[in-house]
């Protein structure tokens, strides 16, 4: 392994508290990290994606991605189906070799392992790990009526120090390994991608550095000068050079990018497919500047040059819809099409959050659903970073905003996605809906989640029980077949560490002082995991020791579990009474 690899891995390692695992794992979980991250917006942890040793049939690490998002269990399939209507799934695969070759031997018992993930009946033994994930496969084809945008993508990566030259016998291994997956039918597309050294070294810049760009913005107007805003201009920008704002350097959707827009992609309803019309149709295609309201960039860093622009940490707040629709389109639309498009650069987040909630109140968003942008969230913030090194946990309020700070402890950064499930399941009491019924939780943002007056250590105690719970998890002090139940565990745990039937309310001075003293319990190695086990214990007894076979993320589960945490509250106090 050459320096700066080995440098980039030990600092990842670092990062991601996986120091003491041998280097070879490391590399698993670094290689995991460069291919699956970069298609995700939000930071996620490695351990959900490395396959344990022994009977792994050839891979080292999978990822599931559904709908944009990451999975790590079977009925999390379910659940996007239910909140979005659809399933747009994408299988990656990754085996990761620390020699500085490519080895065409390795490269075909990857991909049969590949191949024999996908059969009907397996040639290989197959471990817990791989067990669980054919699970997920399986969920995913069981719901095939649902592929709107057609089969799923299927990527391997095939990771290693070495450089790819393009051998020609590792050309027709590749090619036949791409081949042998597509004669299957299953995928819309397969790809087989090698990584050497400099692709590693590149992925790696790239997953620390804000997102850049440069490009030609002739047909503009300079904004008379606002206070706050350092530039600002409107005009149209050409399909081809909006595309380049949009795309990384392989031609996938930077979806970090519109982590500050509050719709997300709502795929071809009857607006988006009015849209894809107009680029589709030769009559209205060139008149797509005067039809669509067009996009909003706002950008930390801008500097132009005459036509020639250079952006850095940026966002496109407006025109979500419309720019998932251009990159549907990317292989047919010329520079005929122009983009309406206003560029703003500021570094002020209160003018970057006004100038958001105005642009988006132009379609139906609530105001609840601005829940990235509003004081409550700042506050949270900064009030995970105001604890000391040991205790201090890092909300992630923007996509990745943390990626290029170094010496933070990946695992301890908290997304907002795993907050509101977390909090959901502990203090409103609704695990299962943490997942099934997500969007029913997101609906009472501001009201019950993130409301104005509503204390900050109980979000902290929910972000800090996620954190520990994936501690256990990932060092197997609980196994990883327990995931599944995981937000029923986070239940059961308030239980254990709030021994109340009813909770004080959540603007409370009662409950921040509760809080505090759990806050302590769970920073202590051995009272966390004591704690764990006895809500593990609960979830157990609920489920009649077969979470297999439990109706997990049920109400009626999630009932079960309450009364029979309660009655034990209640039998534990009589005792001390006594």
């Amino acid at each position: 392994m050459d320096k700066i690899t080995k440098s980039l891995l030990s600092e990842f390692a670092t990062e991601s508290g996986i120091s003491k695992l041998s280097e070879d794992k490391q590399f698993e979980h670094f290689s995991s990290y460069l291919a699956i991250g970069r298609m995700l917006a939000e930071t996620f942890d490695t351990a959900e994606t490395v396959i344990g040793g022994g009977a792994d049939t050839g891979i080292d690490a999978i990822g599931v991605i559904i709908n944009g998002s990451l999975i790590d269990d079977a009925k999390s399939v379910q659940e996007y189906a239910d909140r979005n209507g659809f399933i747009d799934a994408t299988f990656v695969f990754i085996q990761a070799e620390r020699s500085s070759g490519f080895d065409t031997t390795k490269i075909g018992q990857f991909t049969f392992g590949v191949l024999d993930y996908f059969a009907d009946t397996p040639a290989l033994p197959r471990n817990k790990d791989i067990n669980r994930f054919v699970k997920m496969m399986n969920a995913v084809y069981s719901l095939s009526g649902l592929f709107k945008r057609g089969n799923p993508s299927c990527r391997l990566y095939y990771v290693t120090t070495g450089t790819w030259v393009g051998d020609k016998a590792l050309e027709a291994r590749k090619n036949a390994a791409v081949e042998g997956l597509k004669a299957l039918r299953i995928f819309r597309n397969v790809e087989f991608i090698p990584v050497g050294a400099d692709g590693i070294q590149r992925l790696y810049r790239e997953s620390k550095n804000s997102i850049s760009r440069e490009f030609e913005f002739a047909q503009k107007t300079v904004i008379p000068e606002i206070d706050g805003v350092t530039e600002a201009y409107l005009g149209l920008l050409p399909a081809s050079q909006f595309l380049h704002l949009i795309k990384d350097d392989d031609g996938e959707l930077l979806k970090s990018i519109f982590y500050d827009n509050v719709r997300d992609w709502q795929e071809f309803n009857p607006v988006n497919t009015e849209i894809k019309d107009t680029l589709e149709t030769k009559g209205t295609r060139g008149r797509f500047a005067l039809m669509n309201n067009g996009i909003t960039i706002i950008a930390k860093t801008l500097r132009a040059t005459g036509n020639k622009f250079y952006i850095e940490d940026y966002q496109v707040v407006n025109g979500c819809q419309t720019s998932h629709v251009l990159y549907d389109q990317r292989n047919t639309i010329s520079d005929e099409v122009m983009i309406p498009l206003r560029l703003i650069s500021t570094k002020n987040d209160e003018i970057i959050s006004s100038i958001i909630k105005a642009t988006n109140r132009q379609t139906e968003v609530r105001e609840e659903q601005l829940l990235a942008l509003s004081d409550f969230q700042k506050k949270l913030e900064s009030y995970f970073t105001s604890y000391e090194d040991t205790r201090r946990l890092f909300y992630e309020r923007r996509s990745k905003q943390y990626n290029s700070t170094g010496g933070i402890e990946k695992t301890r950064i908290i997304t907002p996605g795993m907050l509101i499930r977390s909090f959901a399941s502990m203090f409103l009491e609704e695990p299962h809906r943490a997942t099934r019924s997500y969007k029913r939780i997101l609906d009472r943002v501001g009201v019950d989640i993130f409301a104005a007056n509503d204390r900050l250590e109980p979000y902290y105690v929910a972000a800090l029980a996620a954190y520990r719970l994936e501690y256990l998890f990932r060092n197997q002090f609980l196994d990883n077949s327990l995931r599944s139940a995981r937000f029923e565990i986070m239940l059961a745990l308030r239980y254990v560490l709030f021994p109340v039937k009813k909770l004080p309310k959540m603007n409370s001075r009662e409950l921040e002082r509760a809080c505090l003293n759990v806050i302590d319990i769970l920073w202590d190695p051995a009272k966390s995991e004591d704690a764990f086990h006895k809500a593990l214990e609960l979830v157990l007894a609920a489920a009649e020791q077969d979470l297999e076979s439990a109706p997990l993320r049920t109400e009626s589960f999630t009932e079960s579990l309450t009364n029979l945490a309660s009655s034990t509250v209640s039998r534990k106090s009589e005792k001390k009474k006594k």
